[in-house]
């Protein structure tokens, strides 16, 4: 049957870090990005949930961290059945900006070319794979500060890449087309890049096809947990479920109230794991716009336990 077109585009990422200050330092300082929400893992409030984006936490531009030092949490293993990096959007005239700047850091580049665009590899404090790529089309307004400008900042998140074990990769691909609104664009060797149909800039997503050999990942400090993708409203995201559950006969989560969304989670054929989240009601029910990111926020539920939570999080220097 002909589904309806639920998904949007990407909605957030979330990855299992390391050490809270220097995911801060890193994503805010280095990257330029905004800490848009300061919270805690809703499952876990002994660890923070911070989201980094645009001035207004946009959805699609949202890269969000569990920081679980000393948490007894294991190194994530890289292998297949994860979401292997994260790719963020910038103009093709940044790339020497941010080459240097991430050099003069200490940081490892690697520069390379993929679908005719101009990539930037590198590791995150906790070992997460990140790239920066080249979109002269992705006309969003990012994040600026005293040291990255409006002409060379992150426009946002411009996709995720899947490794793909080679028995998941065709069942995956049709699932991906058939119930998540997603068309194939472009082939690049063993690399699949697809897109959102009708979305904008922040639509895209890449399979990796896997060696034979690879083993199965780990997930861990050092590897993403989840990719979210945008849905309109719970309306529509009750109709998605019920497709997936009712009809595809598919393990997935009851809607759980993440207070800035609503979301839905579920494994793919590949084994990763993806949320579907609402566009609203959005970062700005608990803080204004001018505020994002400045106060630590808590369920609704938990704030009689604030004073207990926050002192059983680390430290962070704003």
């Amino acid at each position: 049957m002909e589904t309806k077109p639920f998904i949007k585009g990407l909605h957030h990422v979330t990855a299992t870090v390391n050490e809270a200050q220097a995911d801060y330092d890193f994503y805010t300082k280095l990257l330029a990005l905004r800490l848009v929400k300061k919270t805690v893992n809703f499952d876990n409030n002994a660890v923070y949930h911070m989201y980094y984006g645009d001035k207004n936490g946009t959805p699609g531009t949202i890269f969000t961290t569990f920081p679980y030092q000393n948490q007894g949490v294991r190194k994530g293993v890289e292998g297949t059945g994860m979401i292997i990096s994260t790719t963020f959007s910038i103009p093709s005239t940044a790339l020497g900006f941010w080459k240097s700047r991430l050099e003069n850091a200490g940081i490892t580049v690697v520069s390379s070319v993929r679908f005719g665009q101009q990539v930037l590899w590198f590791r995150d404090p906790a070992e997460l794979q990140i790239e920066l790529m080249t979109d002269d089309n992705d006309t969003r307004t990012p994040f600026i500060t005293d040291e990255v400008n409006e002409e060379v900042a992150i426009r946002g998140i411009h996709h995720v890449t899947l490794w793909v074990a080679q028995n998941d990769w065709e069942p995956v691909r049709h699932f991906l087309a058939a119930e998540m609104n997603m068309t194939e664009v472009a082939q690049y060797g063993d690399r699949v890049r697809l897109e959102v149909k009708g979305g904008q800039s922040g639509n895209a997503l890449e399979l990796l096809r896997a060696a034979a050999d690879t083993p199965r990942g780990k997930n861990g400090i050092g590897t993403v947990h989840h990719v979210a993708w945008k849905i309109d409203n719970e309306e529509a995201q009750q109709a998605l479920r019920h497709r997936l559950v009712e009809e595809l006969g598919m393990e997935v989560t009851e809607i759980k109230d993440r207070k800035y969304f609503r979301s839905i989670y579920f494994r793919l054929p590949s084994h990763q794991l993806f949320e579907v989240a609402t566009s609203g009601p959005g970062f700005d029910v608990d803080e204004t716009v001018e505020e994002l990111g400045t106060h630590l926020m808590l369920p609704n539920d938990k704030e009689h336990n604030r004073a207990v939570i926050e002192a059983g999080l680390p430290k962070i220097q704003l």
